[in-house]
């Protein structure tokens, strides 16, 4: 059986395809960006019908370019973009609604009420999560509540809803599988992640019907079939996996202690901690790292919501830079005597924090603040942020205690102005891979595994390559004074001071 394995990565601003070949190289790419669509203050949507066709292309993209058919292709691995929801016809595939972004914040005022009646224990307690907007249930709520009739046509079992993953399955199977993998549910804030199934009482608090709701699997298992008449031959989809999860998997993070974080437009920092279900005093989430043979690793998640996304604010917004790449070269020649802080909570404050009504601010500026100042303020806020998560993992889990090195892969780590940064802000080493395409890698190892056509775990976890270790270089004073400023810039950001 060939070795190619053909790996689904769907983000929030495009879909990619990547053809990997049996030794795990890159054999052919596609990539198609889609539309992103805020209808009001804090909403953020996306047109599934849109998210689907930048697959299809994607996929028949990448193919091409390798000069592959789908008859060759072992299997597929999906990830995906994880709390962004689809509520979709049963009968035609047909969407109801606009996809509703993680990164939306339209159910605030739900969260809050049901913070108010004192439920947020009882929802932490069961699914690791807070309640926050960022989660899936709220969002799937909304829709059956504002759309009209969609609450009684979801109790007759006419509609079907999920994560983009859900979405791409059911379409890719031509309707025959609704299904979501363990790590994809976990985010849902209605799966019980110790008892890995749907959670009957959370359920019912948000009003969503369970025949809604996809079976959950295994993140390596039998996801169906894609139809032949979409790539011309069916190709077995065997692994699925959230975008973060996968990025862990991708980065070989299969032993309790080991880290990673992922540097798109949020930023997302995994903490391996094996079968230990780690409940968070620090405000982090408890999430499932993955579930393999029916076995679930846990891990404690921290959440950035701005990380390149500020990146993207000043090329699209402040136009001081033309292109994303610019920007470590542009932070470089800021003033070192100026101390210019960006605390980026555009769309609210992830961990620790979580607050939904706090607004982006800018300290610090002076009459010589310029480009080069604001750029730098705009990376450091990045490993100012990834501190604050790993402070809050070192104080949840002693397995994070000292010695921490920090996996790092997505779009950012490409600069060593960044990396270089981020090490000096942890005062810890970071570790860039020579494949930094690992979270379409860990969906392809989840699928390739499955089929038999890559290797296990073990020989997987040999086969990480290091292209550059980042060791911290900031003197201890430099270094404290900067969280100082930081923490006071964070303090006066959030939206009850």
């Amino acid at each position: 059986m060939t070795g190619l394995v053909l790996a689904i990565d769907q983000g929030t601003t495009s879909s990619r395809a990547i053809l990997f070949d049996a030794d795990r190289k890159v054999a052919g790419v596609g990539q198609k960006e889609f539309a992103q669509h805020y209808p009001a203050s804090g909403w953020v949507e996306h047109d599934p019908e849109e998210i689907w066709a930048s697959v299809v292309w994607s996929v028949k993209a990448a193919l091409a370019k390798a000069g592959r058919n789908a008859s060759e292709v072992a299997a597929v691995g999906i990830t995906n973009q994880r709390e962004t929801v689809v509520v979709w016809e049963r009968a035609t595939g047909r969407p109801i609604h606009p996809a509703i972004v993680w990164q939306d914040r339209r159910t605030a005022p739900l969260c809050a009420r049901l913070r108010k009646h004192g439920l947020e224990k009882t929802f932490s307690k069961k699914t690791g999560l807070l309640l926050d907007p960022y989660f899936s249930g709220t969002k799937i709520a909304w829709i059956l509540g504002k759309v009209k009739g969609a609450r009684k046509r979801a109790e007759r079992g006419e509609l079907l809803a999920g994560t983009i993953d859900s979405f791409l399955i059911w379409r890719l199977t031509g309707g025959k599988m609704h299904a979501t993998d363990a790590t994809n549910a976990s985010r849902t804030l209605v799966y019980n992640i110790e008892a890995n199934a749907w959670d009957d009482e959370l359920l019912g608090l948000l009003g969503i019907p369970k025949g809604l709701m996809p079976q959950v699997k295994d993140c390596a298992d039998n996801f169906g079939i894609t139809d032949e008449s979409l790539f011309g031959s069916g190709i077995k989809i065997l692994g699925v996996a959230g975008d973060q999860q996968a990025a862990t998997i991708g980065q070989a993070c299969f032993e309790p202690g080991m880290m990673k974080a992922t540097y798109g437009t949020g930023c997302f920092a995994l903490l391996n901690t094996g079968a230990d279900l780690v409940r968070s005093k620090n405000r982090l989430l408890t999430t499932i790292a993955y579930r393999l043979g029916g076995r679930t690793t846990y891990a404690l998640e921290g959440s950035i919501f701005v990380a390149g996304a500020a990146v993207q604010w000043l090329r699209d917004g402040l136009k001081i830079i033309a292109r994303a790449d610019e920007t470590g070269e542009l932070a470089a020649r800021a003033d070192p005597s100026q101390q210019v802080y960006l605390v980026p909570a555009f769309v609210g404050l992830g961990a620790p924090h979580w607050d939904a009504e706090a607004r982006g601010a800018i300290f610090g500026l002076t009459r010589n603040s310029g480009p080069a100042e604001l750029a730098r303020a705009t990376l450091e806020s990045v490993a100012y942020q990834t501190r604050d998560l790993l402070e809050a993992m070192r104080k949840d889990w002693k397995g994070a205690s000292g010695g921490t090195v920090l996996r790092v892969d997505g779009g950012m780590v490409a600069s060593d102005w960044t990396m270089q940064c981020l090490s000096d802000i942890l005062d810890a080493p970071v570790d860039r891979p020579t494949i930094l395409e690992t979270t379409a890698l860990g969906a392809a190892w989840l699928a390739g595994s499955k089929a038999g056509v890559w290797p296990q775990a073990a020989e997987f976890s040999r086969s990480w390559a290091l292209d550059r270790r980042f060791e911290p270089a900031m003197e201890p004073s430099l270094r404290r004074a900067k969280l100082k400023g930081w923490r006071n810039a964070v303090r006066r950001t959030l939206s009850d001071t």
